[in-house]
């Protein structure tokens, strides 16, 4: 039996676990075996870049902190070596483990994960995986959202300069 001392350390890394896995939206499991100090490194860095909290946990400290917040159907994908990746942002660890999956492929692997609260199989987290980033949605929305305004400029525009009307006089109509 381990002493008081790193009995009491591991119990605070439980409580510390759960405390992060019920904050966040989504979490990523992976297996992490064979990658290099250099791709774990930029991992790591990305992570940092989209708030994600990435950590390699003990199989056995992680099993505790499912069961303390209701996950204990993740218990059969902790073997072997393994890390989480947790966030707020439902998209965020999904799409950059699964980039890492596909760069550092067969040294990489997503095992499963969860999303609010409740465990998801591997499709769902590549369809989130799929889903673009914030600023590119947003992008694209907004195109969208200008494209009828743009199209209706581009014809009064034509229109004018149909009708004889100069170039120059037709542009700030168009705006």
């Amino acid at each position: 039996m381990p002493n008081a001392k790193v009995l009491s350390e591991k119990q605070a890394i439980v409580a510390e676990l759960t405390e992060k896995i019920q904050k966040a939206t989504t979490g990523v499991i992976v297996d992490y075996k064979g990658i290099t100090v250099e791709e774990d490194t930029a991992l790591r860095r990305e992570c940092r870049e989209s708030n994600v909290d990435y950590a390699v946990v003990k199989n056995t400290l992680l099993r505790f902190a499912f069961n303390n917040t209701g996950l204990n159907d993740l218990d059969g994908l902790l073997n072997g070596t393994t890390s989480l990746a947790l966030s707020e942002d439902v998209v965020a660890p999904a799409r950059i483990m699964a980039d890492y999956a596909k760069k550092l492929d067969g040294k990489f692997e997503i095992k499963g994960g969860f999303m609010e609260g409740k465990p998801v199989d591997l499709d769902t987290i590549k369809s989130l995986a799929a889903i673009p980033a914030l600023p590119v949605l947003q992008a694209q929305v907004l195109g969208t959202m200008l494209a009828p305004i743009t199209g209706l400029a581009v014809v009064l525009k034509q229109i004018a300069e149909k009708n004889g009307a100069p170039a120059e006089e037709a542009a700030p109509a168009a705006e």
